[in-house]
């Protein structure tokens, strides 16, 4: 008997009966966290369902690496367009904004 771990609902994979998306257990693997920790960080999960999509994730890893860039690219030109619209509407708030961002960016860690 083979369970499902992962579904397809309205163009993005979620953990199946669960709101968390694959993409968030995928980054979190990809960014170094265990199975164990992907569940401290998401305790809607249990351990069965990472591995579950763990393993989903690495047999359809072209198909979920495209579905991936495909949504960071969508994510890159929202921030962008936003980022315009910001500066247009609220040019005193957009340099705000980037002046504090450049300061984090010079700071020592």
């Amino acid at each position: 008997m083979s369970k499902d771990y992962v579904t397809k609902r309205g163009g993005a994979y979620r953990i199946t009966n669960n709101r968390v998306s694959l993409d968030s257990v995928v980054y979190a693997w990809m960014g170094g966290l265990s199975p164990e920790g992907i569940v401290d960080s998401y305790p809607a999960l249990t351990l069965e369902q990472v591995h579950g999509a763990l393993a989903f994730y690495l047999a359809n890893q072209e198909e979920i690496d495209d579905y991936l860039r495909r949504g960071e690219a969508e994510f890159d030109e929202l921030r962008q367009k936003l980022s315009k619209q910001l500066q247009q509407t609220k040019p005193l708030l957009y340099q705000k904004l980037m002046a504090h961002k450049q300061q984090k960016l010079t700071l020592p860690p």
